[in-house]
């Protein structure tokens, strides 16, 4: 049985409703699909930095109500942690030189541990993961 990991940009995707992504997660069970707590904070993060920027009544609400809608629809996925395996991975990753960002090495090192699939757009950076898994489900 394959876990599958939603990379960040396919999370944010399929908050937005993206059609070919919700159908592809229809064919998969749910307890086949996860997110890691590296995309949890990404997101978590893009709705606190917008509550931070509003100024106005009317701007607070919606940076408030967006904030809920993310808490509400994290609540639906299974949070992979990031734990002493991780950490490992993240540390032979750190070693190999790999020139892509922390968060993205994170979430690599998370998927590698759980020897899961990662679901991302995002193939030039990934790709330069050795034995790292991925597919891209944006596109039918």
């Amino acid at each position: 049985m394959t876990l599958y990991i939603l990379d960040s940009d396919h999370l944010s995707l399929y908050q937005r409703g993206h059609k070919p992504l919700g159908q592809r997660l229809l064919t998969i069970p749910p307890s086949q699909i996860a997110i890691t707590v590296i995309s949890a904070e990404e997101l978590i993060r893009g709705r606190l930095a917008q509550i931070r920027k509003a100024t106005r009544p009317q701007e607070r609400v919606y940076a408030y109500h967006w904030f809920t809608k993310t808490l509400e629809f994290l609540r639906d996925f299974m949070v992979l942690g990031y734990d002493s395996q991780a950490e490992a991975q993240f540390q032979s990753l750190l070693t190999q030189k790999i020139r892509i960002g922390a968060q993205d090495l994170k979430i690599a090192a998370i998927a590698l541990s759980q020897e899961a699939t990662l679901v991302t757009r995002n193939r030039q950076d990934f790709e330069r993961v050795r034995g790292l898994t991925f597919e891209e489900w944006s596109v039918l």
